[in-house]
């Protein structure tokens, strides 16, 4: 909409922009335009946008085919974009974008989210919508000039700090324009600007632990005057050793340390504990025929390395509101890693029964205890990675205590979005996961 239209649509749906709610609407439909093709939008995306108000990009996105989830606080405007947009692959929801379920995004194809966020909550919404995992694939956003420049940061710069490390771990983060005050009505006190962010490849950063990270990093920009040796070393006892393994002076701040740097220092406050695979070299399994009958045993790297047929359990751990907890594997698993997985699962080691396995792999994994029944038994098959195959189901609220050697991450989701979200993206799974989801589901165990 041009100035004058937006002037007039208000005042005929008798609306004054509301300060607290950020309410500021953009008139410049060549800008519109531009974001809009910046994202790339195209009819098998499915768009979130965030604070829609007059539709100045939604008119724009619905052009390309994709399906749109605006989410808008104001009511008045939602049922203004519902009147002014009859359709189908436009869904107006009205509500804040901090409650949104972000776990219902998994269950389409491919998601891209845009918004010009209110600047009172940005950082919070920022976070929100990045955390990892994340089922969105592009994030172009518009945001206060400042809070731009500060997650787009490079080392030695004034913006660099933990918000910019923060969000770099996982993403990619590129600053794409200014965007004037004079653009939007009313007009801001700030100026604005465009970022573009997009998801790292599993194998771009080197290892790391995330918690350690963060943690070195708050601390480090606690005092940003500060050297880092004087608000490190309690973690990091032999500071100058480990300095020089790094790669930076001794006396450095904060801000001097690139991203790799912190990753690297990070992993020098961890060198007394495990910090890679867990080692399965000795690990023994049991090694079966086609009937499931013991033939033995055998090590782990000959069992898969020949395809021997072998036993697993995979357990399925739901809560109160029947929602399925499931693990993203680890990056360091040598088979399917990154893949999202059952609650908890494992191969029956030598000496071992099924039910033994299943408890064992249950306190491991998860560290808890919990009474699990069968549910039922797969058979062995290349899909399973010849394994014969038990399938537990059990109750806990939590919280787990992941292993972190062979889980990158867990959450919780409704059954009906894993159900959709197998269907939408069954790569994101490993494959024994998949053949006990379809076991459950003849069971009437996970619908």
């Amino acid at each position: 909409m041009k100035l004058s239209q937006i002037d007039a649509t208000l005042r005929e749906i008798r609306v004054s922009p509301v300060k607290t709610l950020g309410q500021n609407f953009l008139h410049d439909r060549n800008l519109a335009r531009w974001i809009v093709d910046k994202s790339e939008p195209s009819p098998d995306d499915y768009v979130v946008e965030i604070g829609p108000g007059l539709g100045a990009l939604t008119e724009f996105i619905l052009e390309s085919g994709a399906r749109v989830l605006a989410i808008e606080k104001d009511q008045r405007l939602v049922e203004f974009l519902r009147n002014r947009f009859a359709d189908s692959r436009l869904e107006v929801v009205h509500g804040d974008a901090l409650d949104f379920d972000l776990r219902s995004l998994f269950a389409e194809p491919r998601v891209k989210l845009l918004g010009n966020l209110p600047y009172y909550i940005s950082s919070q919404l920022l976070l929100k919508f990045t955390k990892y995992p994340s089922p969105i694939s592009l994030w172009l956003l518009m945001l206060q000039k400042e809070m731009a420049r500060r997650i787009s940061a490079a080392p030695g710069t004034s913006d660099y700090g933990a918000l910019s490390l923060v969000v770099q771990l996982q993403y990619r983060v590129e600053f794409l324009r200014t965007v004037p005050a004079t653009v939007f009505l009313p007009e801001p006190d700030v100026d604005s600007a465009f970022v573009r962010i997009t998801p790292r490849l599993p194998d771009e950063l080197p290892p790391h632990d995330p918690e350690t990270f963060f943690r070195l990093v708050r601390q480090g920009f606690s005092q940003r005057r500060k050297q880092l040796r004087n608000l490190l070393r309690k973690e990091i006892p032999n500071w100058e050793e480990a300095a020089g393994r790094v790669g930076f002076d001794p006396r450095a701040r904060a801000e001097q340390l690139s991203l790799e740097q912190w990753i690297a220092l990070s992993e020098q406050s961890r060198s007394g504990l495990s910090t890679g695979p867990n080692t399965a070299a000795s690990e023994r399994f049991t090694v079966v025929d086609e009937k499931d009958h013991l033939l033995g045993d055998a090590p782990r790297s000959e069992v898969h390395g020949n395809n021997l047929r072998h036993r697993a359990v995979h357990l399925f751990i739901f809560n109160g509101q029947g929602e399925l907890f499931l693990q993203k594997r680890s990056r360091w698993k040598d088979r399917h890693p990154l893949l999202w997985d059952s609650s908890a699962a494992g191969h029956v080691e030598t000496g071992e029964e099924y039910d033994e396995t299943a408890a064992r792999e249950l306190e491991e994994e998860l560290g808890i205890k919990a009474e699990l029944t069968r549910v039922a038994k797969l058979p062995c098959s290349e899909r399973t990675g010849w394994e014969f195959i038990w399938l537990y189901r059990g109750e806990h609220e939590g919280p787990f205590n992941l292993a972190k050697t062979e889980i990158e991450h867990g959450e919780f989701f409704p059954t009906e979005i894993v159900a959709r979200w197998v269907k939408a993206r069954p790569d994101d799974f490993a494959p024994g996961f998949l053949e006990c989801w379809k076991a459950s589901e003849h069971q009437g165990e996970a619908i």
